[in-house]
């Protein structure tokens, strides 16, 4: 299993249990993926040394044919992350802008105009990218809670499964446990996931 590098010190781009097992095999969820159009993430300030390495391990696994990354940071932090990790830069797009709030504004803005499918967090706090994500002027904002899901695939278990809202609402009523199950039940269905 990779291990994440302490904070500034990295031999190269990992990421722990989210890679292809080292038989090569891959999961049927990876491989449907694989059968569709990458799908544009932006990854939102990356600007630490888990979060770039986390990427480049990304893209350098069977996931990285399903994503096509923009980099919403500024551009220098990036640039000077990926220098000490040794990651080029080439090949993915980075919007500059000048802080991490900057950062999630901007991603929101691209996700609501369709430009991105997904929000990646990087090194910004939780609560700034999801600042920016409730706000009332996002255009992501449904009438449905907001919660969200952990998709996990593990060998001791023998299909995937959900751990839902381990963040985002902290003390829900029996209302809102009902909408965040349903929440997670929809995702489960996107994704083609069917639970005997």
């Amino acid at each position: 299993m990779n291990k994440i590098p302490p904070a500034g010190v990295c031999d190269g781009p990992t990421l722990p249990g989210l890679l292809a097992p080292p038989d090569g095999g891959l999961s049927t969820l990876i491989s449907r993926a694989r059968d569709v159009s990458p799908l544009t993430i932006a990854v939102v300030h990356p600007c630490d040394a888990a979060s770039l390495a986390a990427l480049a391990s990304i893209q350098a696994s069977a996931l990285g044919a399903t994503i096509e990354p923009l980099i919403v940071a500024p551009r220098a932090k990036v640039r000077a992350v990926a220098t000490a990790l040794g990651v080029d830069l080439a090949r993915w797009m980075i919007d500059d802008v000048p802080h991490s709030h900057a950062a999630a504004a901007r991603a929101v803005e691209l996700a609501a105009a369709g430009r991105v499918g997904a929000l990646m967090k990087g090194s910004l706090h939780t609560d700034e990218l999801m600042a920016a994500v409730v706000a009332a002027g996002s255009g992501l904002r449904t009438d449905k809670r907001i919660s969200h899901c952990f998709l996990m695939e593990t060998p001791a278990y023998p299909r995937p499964f959900i751990l839902t809202d381990a963040a985002v609402n902290i003390a829900p009523d029996l209302a809102q446990k009902a909408a965040i199950t349903q929440n997670a039940i929809d995702m489960a269905h996107a994704l083609g996931l069917f639970f005997d």
